[in-house]
């Protein structure tokens, strides 16, 4: 099962991976990991995204997918994976379908959580930030055990500087704007099913289940 999740920022696609990883015994692929870890194992990849990062841009689209292909040698992927945070434009769906092509591999099902502008917004301006290990809080939603603490790591907790109402706002803008094409291209190909996010994170998580089990 090669399921991608899509949504706008908030929507919950980094707390729906890992339990959907969890739950179907496949990797959780993130492109910010992926990242990450290129950066801190100091790869050739590595080096020329942080490069790129130190003046301020955006990692291309061209060295992003170098290391998701990168990635997809690994055969911990054979039975399928969860992917989040890729493909965000229609180009880079493109770049995703080619390099699984070249793996004799593809896409099986991509779930779009669709989710209302006051949730995010209300998810957004609350969120909390592990500064070690990436995990999520929310102050009155799923705060920590420990105030200022991450429950996995011990880690610092911190809010970032854009989850704020404004920029929030100005996000889900170009997001909607990025996924237009996005969602038309993969209704095309008859693989996206959309799903209200706004319900409980139980009943997303057992949706998307459902889903992949009438693919698989």
């Amino acid at each position: 099962m090669y399921l991608v999740l899509l949504g706008p920022p908030g929507a919950g696609k980094g707390t729906q991976a890992k339990r959907l990883a969890e739950q179907l015994e496949l990797p959780h692929i993130s492109t910010g990991d992926i990242l990450r870890q290129n950066v801190k194992e100091d790869t050739d990849l590595g080096r020329q995204a942080k490069g790129i990062m130190e003046k301020g841009l955006l990692v291309s689209d061209d060295l992003m997918a170098k290391m998701l292909d990168e990635r997809f040698n690994n055969p911990d992927i054979k039975n399928g994976f969860i992917l989040d945070g890729y493909p965000r434009t229609l180009l880079q769906a493109y770049s995703l379908d080619e390099i699984l092509k070249s793996k004799g591999l593809a896409v099986d099902l991509v779930v779009y959580l669709n989710t209302s502008d006051q949730v995010i917004i209300k998810r957004l301006t609350g969120r909390l930030v592990c500064s070690k290990c990436g995990a999520n809080f929310h102050v009155t939603n799923m705060p920590p055990k420990i105030k200022g603490v991450c429950d996995g790591c011990q880690g610092s907790l911190y809010q970032r500087s854009d989850d704020n109402e404004v920029t929030v706002r100005k996000r889900l803008e170009v997001y909607k704007q990025q996924v237009a094409s996005l969602i038309e291209y993969y209704k095309k190909a008859q693989k996206l099913q959309s799903l209200n996010a706004d319900l409980g994170a139980e009943i997303v998580l057992n949706q998307i289940i459902e889903l992949s089990a009438k693919v698989r």
